[in-house]
């Protein structure tokens, strides 16, 4: 297989620049750092690569412990981030910090086959293919050892993303792949960057169809720490398909803080009810108490889910929670006047209460995107 070599040694030429980048996302992987980085090494030899960890401020030392592996190794780079969240974005900054022709995503729990790589990047040279995908599911490949229940949600999830990508990519899912630079600068003004599925994205945002290429492997346990995967991560799909199918329409954060927004109104129910029908309390009161635990529940729940990425906590939280009320109590006045204008111009109270819940919300989801999750959950 040919290969770009480290030139002899020369102080006064200018060194080159790495043909490969290997993207590593990272967030409490201190203990897998290492041992993925002296398998990139054993496994890319003399080729001309580099390294760049992408960290989301890990609390157990990640980003400390690349930095100190990068001091001999200039190869190895580090990027780390404060106040935001997410697998995806932490792939394109890491791209976007890299010069190299060819770009590579990989995890930091050695879940991934690393020895494809090389393999990968011979087909990109070759130029059949545009993006090679490491594919748990052409002949060859497997989920190794999961559960019945996550290899259920797992073939949910590919069924899903056909509105995305073609019938014929059998592993869209994926988070091992590789892809010359031009798919990357042509699809990244349109990339959502929610969530972990950064291959759907791609496929979903470059201009034209994509020529692509899978390469089988099968699926390791994680070598050490625990895994990020949780419930939020399957609302993130959710919201990646919804930006792709409706995010050229309206913004799909406002159809997720709608969407908590409905769950609220059942919360403000759920609460006055038994207030007024069994504790007797009386009604503006017991409107008082409901409201502000439909407004808890909603900011609590659009912190977890809606801003994941800006995520407030410690005294952040309670900053945010009293910005979010209020924001909302002024939303609310604005409900009222909105409904009961409508309602004394045109007599139709069905319109009046759709025209005050739309201002409403609008007036919610513009002041508190910017002023209680800030700027970095626009």
């Amino acid at each position: 297989m040919s290969s770009s070599t480290v030139p002899a040694d020369d102080s006064t030429a200018p060194l080159p620049g790495a043909e490969l980048t290997v993207i590593v996302p990272t967030f409490n992987e201190r203990a897998n750092v290492h041992v993925l980085i002296e398998r990139l090494r054993t496994t890319l030899g003399d080729l001309l690569w580099e390294v760049i960890f992408v960290d989301d401020a890990s609390p157990d030392g990640t980003a400390e412990r690349v930095r100190e592996l990068a001091t001999a190794d200039r190869r190895i780079r580090c990027i780390q981030r404060f106040g935001r969240r997410g697998l995806s974005s932490a792939c394109i900054e890491g791209m976007l910090a890299s010069a190299a022709p060819y770009l590579a995503v990989i995890d930091a729990d050695l879940q991934h086959d690393e020895s494809l790589l090389p393999a990968m990047l011979e087909e990109l040279r070759g130029g059949a293919a545009q993006i090679v995908v490491g594919s748990r599911y052409v002949e060859g490949g497997g989920i190794g050892e999961w559960d019945a229940g996550r290899a259920r949600l797992s073939r949910i999830g590919v069924r899903l993303s056909r509105v995305l990508v073609p019938a014929e990519l059998k592993d869209p899912m994926s988070g091992f792949f590789m892809m010359h630079r031009s798919v990357f600068e042509r699809s990244r003004h349109r990339l959502s960057a929610i969530g972990f599925k950064l291959l759907a994205d791609v496929f979903a945002s470059h201009p034209e169809p994509l020529r692509f290429k899978e390469l089988p492997y099968r699926f390791r346990p994680r070598f050490a720490g625990e895994s990020k995967l949780d419930s939020a991560t399957a609302w993130d799909y959710a919201m990646l398909l919804l930006d792709k199918l409706v995010g050229h329409v309206v913004p799909v954060r406002f159809v997720a803080f709608s969407i908590v927004g409905a769950f609220g109104v059942a919360v403000h129910f759920a609460v006055l009810a038994p207030l007024l029908r069994l504790a007797h309390v009386r009604f503006m009161e017991a409107q008082a108490i409901a409201a502000l635990c439909a407004m808890t529940f909603n900011f609590a729940l659009n912190n977890i889910l809606t801003y994941r990425d800006a995520r407030l906590r410690g005294w952040r939280w309670l900053r945010g929670w009293a910005l979010f009320v209020l924001a909302c109590s002024v939303g609310g006045v604005m409900n009222v006047a909105v409904a009961s204008f409508i309602f004394k111009s045109y007599g139709t109270w069905v319109l009046g209460a759709l025209g005050g819940i739309v201002v409403g919300s609008m007036w919610n989801y513009a002041v508190t995107k910017f002023f209680t999750w800030g700027r970095s959950g626009s």
